[in-house]
């Protein structure tokens, strides 16, 4: 039915990362029948702590058949009709990511993502469910999930588990001084192979990630002040909307990028092309998680890896708001530059080197 594993991780979705209150609706969607057993375990741990569980079963094939065909007047009928006014009964969400071949929507035209994320994507789940609900999302391990990290499949399963069910505790403990450190800071640089770029975030808002809205978790995120941003950057591998990019490199000048290139650059230029906000950046985040080293072709874990940044093309989250309302949101990350706080190094490649955040460090944090 479900192994241990997974009731252990849908109590730990349920109690710490959603807090499910007894009488609460959620909905429990999984995208890829991989992660069934997972949903189980959900649906079973819910009802007995007293919750009322909502299962959405998506096949990733036929959401790419609607997607390549689906225009404005389509998503906005998806949303009105169907996802909206349940979202809207939503006190939580808990969502599965149990795709096999993170490459199924790579041939889907600009128009029809365009018509995506302005009619669906974002009314339902940027603006409703991110702002009105207790949500969590993740990925469920799979042999082309392994294939992407570059492991044995049942190496790369109990990567997942140390990963997801890390003590988020310790890592929020940790985390209190960086932020203390933050709130005090205007500039910040990163300077590393191909990247020097600079930003202020004097007087923006702070928020720790510790398990509560993606499993594995671990960073620090706010916003950069939206013309601030200034300099070239880097950044690892990346996959989005179904395309892969080997390496992306922007030029920035007050905030907007007015160069590029990638491995990708006809893909990449639609992308930036989405709308004006595309070319601005709505979040900066540190990366803290100390069990993830390396990039796999998968942002809710490589936007964790620790040592690394993302510094994130379009719309802002609304808790740390810059004002941008792009309808994309690109989790791009540079692995393992200096980073400057007002022209003081506080970490040196993928180690902090300040004292008050060495503790932050992988053997400080996994020794405890």
């Amino acid at each position: 039915m479900y192994t241990l594993q997974d009731k252990q991780l849908a109590r730990q979705l349920l109690t710490h990362s959603v807090e499910l209150i007894e009488g609460e609706n959620i909905l429990l969607q999984l995208i890829g029948l991989n992660g069934i057993g997972l949903i189980r375990a959900l649906t079973e741990t819910t009802r007995e702590m007293g919750g009322h569980p909502f299962i959405k079963i998506e096949d990733p094939e036929t959401n790419r058949i609607l997607l390549e065909n689906g225009d404005e007047a389509f998503w906005q009928n998806q949303a009105d009709a169907d996802q909206l006014p349940l979202m809207k009964q939503m006190d939580a969400f808990v969502g599965i990511r149990g795709a096999e071949n993170i490459y199924e929507n790579s041939l889907v035209k600009k128009e029809a993502n365009k018509a995506y994320s302005e009619k669906f994507l974002k009314p339902v789940h940027f603006e409703e469910r991110v702002n009105n609900s207790k949500w969590v999302v993740m990925r469920y391990p799979s042999p082309a999930f392994a294939m992407n990290a570059k492991m044995p499949t049942e190496r790369f399963r109990q990567f997942y588990y140390d990963a997801c069910l890390f003590d988020y505790a310790l890592l929020e403990e940790a985390m209190k001084p960086l932020e203390e450190e933050l709130r005090k800071t205007d500039m910040i640089q990163l300077k590393g192979e191909g990247t020097d770029i600079s930003f202020s975030v004097k007087g923006q808002n702070w928020i720790p990630c510790f398990g509560k809205r993606n499993i594995p978790d671990g960073e620090l995120f706010s916003s950069p002040l939206i013309d601030s941003v200034n300099g070239q950057i880097t950044y690892a591998p990346s996959v989005y909307q179904g395309k892969p990019f080997e390496f992306v490199k922007l030029v920035v000048k007050d905030g907007v990028v007015v160069d590029f290139d990638s491995s990708n650059n006809t893909a990449l230029e639609e992308i930036l092309d989405t709308d004006e906000g595309a070319r601005r950046f709505g979040e900066f985040s540190f990366g803290l998680n100390p069990i993830i080293k390396e990039p796999m072709y998968d942002i809710l874990f490589d936007e964790k890896i620790y040592g690394s940044n993302h510094l994130t093309l379009g719309k802002d989250y609304d808790i740390a708001a810059n004002g941008n309302s792009s309808n994309i949101h690109w989790d791009l990350v540079c692995i393992g530059p200096d980073v400057y706080f007002d022209g003081e190094l506080v970490r040196k490649g993928r180690d902090f080197v300040k004292k008050e955040l060495k503790g932050l460090n992988p053997d400080e944090l996994l020794k405890a």
